[in-house]
């Protein structure tokens, strides 16, 4: 490499303007004549439309907020009794009705004892609820959430 082959990006200084007529940006600076724009603390806030009613307020508004988080449903460890098959995941606990859908956060809770021997697959369980299990004969194991099957639409349009 050398020295005239440097490739150097070319800094531009900055323009100091309202230093007389010689600087190219004198007396008004490129400010204009008088107005609200020429003074010193001059300009209007961002939205400002001269007293006119602003975009932002003629638009009409969107009712509510709809969260996109995924609810986390709540079972008792006494629940567990009224499903008849000895593996419990989110798909049993659905179709016993014990939840509103298998895709949803599921966290077994203690709250009465486990009957007979469970093998239980859910995302969350608290301690006291996995000794009952235990208790029991059964056994707790952490599963992932079953993510919801993408369904593909063909638009015919």
């Amino acid at each position: 490499m050398k020295y005239n082959e440097i490739a150097v990006a070319k800094q531009t200084k900055m323009r100091r303007s309202g230093r007389g007529i010689a600087a190219g940006r004198g007396k008004t600076a490129g400010r204009g004549t008088k107005g609200q724009g020429s003074r010193k603390s001059g300009g209007v806030r961002p939205g400002f439309e001269g007293g006119q009613m602003p975009l932002y307020m003629r638009l009409p508004k969107l009712r509510g907020f709809r969260s996109h988080r995924i609810k986390q449903e709540i079972i008792d460890s006494s629940q567990l009794n009224h499903v008849k098959k000895v593996i419990i995941d989110t798909v049993a606990l659905a179709e016993a009705g014990l939840i509103s859908s298998p895709y949803v956060n599921v966290k077994l809770l203690f709250n009465g004892e486990v009957g007979s021997k469970k093998d239980v697959k859910l995302p969350r369980a608290s301690s006291s609820a996995i000794e009952a299990l235990k208790k029991a004969g059964g056994s707790f194991t952490k599963t992932e959430r079953i993510g919801r099957p993408i369904t593909k639409t063909t638009g015919t349009g």
